[in-house]
């Protein structure tokens, strides 16, 4: 099984990367958080891979973390009506953090905005993965040798959400501008440091 590449990053838009590798050209399917920790094409990046075969494809998909392909795996694998589209779907919307807390706490409201889910959907998220997150919590670099650093996915980056909320943004506008501000700061970036970014 092909765990990651790394290699030349040829090109890249919000759900697609590919990377050349050995005369060789991986086109990957990667969710838009993902794509927002890319560098510019000809870097090096290096992302981690799940590849899932059908009858007639062999598709392969991308993540900036370990921890976000593990939980890509553990959606299409433990959550009926989810498969690859759908939970890159999820993923392009909510970073891994957000995710696994609004399935920890039964956000429903939150998991139910995620594009191709329902509210019978994000109910089912709960239910199977509830018991199964934390798991996949820590996340890795996002890539390697001179690519953008990984967004933390540790407790500053899930309070400058929460104080986001809190002044009224919703879940998924507040955790995009942390991610953004996060991507600017560095991995470093404290709390109110990534406040501060996401409001100006």
């Amino acid at each position: 099984m092909i765990t990651s590449i790394q290699g030349t990053l040829s090109s890249a838009t919000p759900l697609h990367a590919i990377i050349e590798l050995n005369g060789f050209g991986y086109e990957l399917n990667i969710p838009v958080t993902t794509a927002e920790k890319l560098p510019a094409p000809g870097a090096t990046v290096k992302l981690h891979t799940l590849v899932i075969y059908r009858e007639d494809s062999q598709t392969l998909y991308g993540f900036a973390s370990p921890a976000e392909r593990d939980f890509f795996r553990l959606m299409i694998e433990n959550v009926t009506g989810v498969g690859p589209k759908v939970a890159l779907s999820i993923m392009s919307r909510l970073s891994l953090p957000l995710l696994e807390d609004a399935i920890r706490i039964g956000d429903i409201a939150t998991l139910a905005k995620c594009p191709g889910i329902g509210k019978k959907t994000a109910e089912r998220l709960v239910v199977e993965l509830k018991s199964k997150v934390g798991a996949t919590h820590s996340a890795g670099p996002a890539a390697e040798g001179g690519t953008a650093g990984e967004v933390p996915a540790g407790g500053p980056h899930r309070d400058a959400v929460a104080a986001l909320v809190a002044l009224g943004y919703k879940p998924a506008d507040a955790d995009q501008a942390v991610r953004r501000a996060a991507l600017t700061l560095g991995p470093k970036a404290t709390t109110e440091g990534l406040i501060k970014k996401a409001l100006s």
